[in-house]
């Protein structure tokens, strides 16, 4: 199969899929249907949750100073706009712990200095050293390309920031409602505990050691982009080292949030899309390695993040999307738009007869029809019982031979090399055939003609 017809046959499926999202979608513009909707919910104890987001905005929204008030009261009115709003409810709602970890991360800024706690800047290396028996972060950072930098740039600095969005793509394109809902609580609450534990629990990234040494630390340093800074130079820009000089949380070394994303990404992925396992843990590796590389973390921050995705996804997980049911498509689309059943020359990646790729209805037909291509259980069968010796007559007690498989190497691969292939005009007429001594099977097999009632009778007297 060429790699143009394998493309085009990918973009056919991702539209297919498209149109049948966008059609799922609720549509309505009005509050009404969404107040109707509250008024028949049946309230459950998990729905009490809210009342946690509804306390954390609150906190988070009387700390905040830029904006100021009253120009910040326009986030909670503009995220009950939506929410009211059923065609941008069915979005905003189920990302209401994405929301609450960004207010969270870009509010923690302002938290006056006398209730911060103290930064440790010791605790990470130690643990590094007593754990694995030397600081690894430092030993995979003394040797540097360029190669190297751009291999740890994209997945660290580009690709992080996009795949989020390409998760839930696919997850709202080819999978249920269900999966796209657990993927926002998921992601949302893994980012929004990760960030909790770095404002309580600072620690000082191998940058702040590489730069400063041992000495204590303080919340008016600055942030440093660490290896990101090469790549600055190596672009002739400053994007990196503005963007981290200015970053919230300065001393979030602890849990990585970088290889928690990425390994939450590869579980949704591998769980979801089991096809493509392989490539999602081996882009999950490759930042794992890039977060140390790149001076941002230890490998003791490596290792808390993807612990606490695992956490995550593990204890959120129903038991409705496990099995095969995760791998169930929305509504709207079948099995074979994507990751469903294949032809066999998809599966085993062979070019498709011309027959088969025909142009018009017939060639649709054909490809439809790969559908219903026998299983493995109806092969075992077909070995069992070969149609070319059954007769269109049913068989008398008095001869067994049309059912009986004929001895000998020769006929046995005559019957392998010619099944299904008996021939239908031989079957046509057969009555009329048989009663005239011929059968279709066989010419030297003689079927006696049936003698009717009123023979069998003898003449009225």
């Amino acid at each position: 199969m060429s790699v143009q017809t394998s493309i085009s046959r990918a973009l056919q499926r991702v539209w297919t899929a498209f149109i049948a999202a966008v059609g799922r979608l609720d549509k309505s513009l009005s509050p009404k249907d969404t107040l109707r909707r509250l008024s028949q919910r049946q309230w459950t104890f998990s729905d009490s949750i809210y009342l946690f987001h509804i306390a954390l905005a609150t906190f988070w929204m009387s700390v905040m100073q830029a904006p100021g008030f009253p120009l910040k009261l326009m986030i909670p009115t503009l995220y009950a706009i939506m929410i009211l709003i059923p065609l941008t409810s069915q979005f905003f709602i189920p990302a209401t712990p994405i929301f609450a970890w960004l207010l969270t991360f870009y509010t923690s800024r302002f938290i006056p200095v006398n209730w911060r706690p103290n930064i440790s800047v010791v605790l990470l290396p130690t643990l590094e050293s007593v754990l694995y028996g030397a600081n690894i972060s430092d030993l995979l950072t003394r040797f540097t390309h360029s190669f190297l930098d751009i291999l740890a740039w994209l997945p660290y600095g580009v690709i992080h920031f996009i795949f989020p969005f390409v998760v839930g793509a696919f997850l709202w394109l080819f999978r249920t409602k269900e999966a796209l809902h657990l993927w926002a609580r998921v992601f949302g609450y893994m980012n929004l505990i990760g960030v909790i534990i770095q404002i309580l629990v600072p620690c000082a990234p191998p940058w702040y050691e590489l730069i400063y040494g041992l000495t204590p630390a303080n919340y008016s340093m600055p942030g440093s982009p660490g290896g990101l800074a090469r790549i600055d130079r190596l672009f002739h820009s400053n994007g990196y080292t503005v963007t981290f000089s200015n970053s919230p949380v300065v001393f979030g070394a602890f849990p990585s949030l970088h290889s928690a994303c990425a390994t939450i990404e590869a579980l949704f992925i591998s769980h979801f899309f089991p096809q493509c396992t392989k490539f999602i843990w081996t882009y999950a590796a490759i930042l794992y390695w890039a977060t140390m590389y790149l001076t941002h973390h230890y490998l003791i921050d490596v290792v808390g993040g993807s612990c606490l995705a695992i956490a995550c996804f593990y204890l959120f997980l129903p038991d409705a999307l496990k099995g095969t049911n995760a791998l169930l498509p929305p509504g709207g689309l079948s099995t074979t738009t994507f990751g469903g059943q294949r032809s066999k020359y998809e599966l085993y990646d062979l070019d498709e007869p011309v027959g088969r790729r025909g142009r018009g209805m017939n060639s649709n037909i054909m490809r439809d029809a790969s559908d219903y291509d026998l299983e493995e259980s109806d092969r075992e069968s077909d070995e069992e019982m070969d149609i070319t010796f059954r007769s269109p007559i049913t068989p008398g007690p008095t001869s067994a031979t049309p059912l009986m498989k004929p001895k000998g190497g020769a006929a046995n691969q005559a019957k392998k090399s010619h099944r299904h292939t008996a021939s239908i005009a031989s079957l046509i007429r057969a009555e009329e055939r048989a009663e005239e001594g011929w059968s279709p099977i066989t010419a030297s097999f003689n079927i006696p003609p049936v003698p009717r009632s009123d023979e069998t009778r003898g003449p009225r007297p």
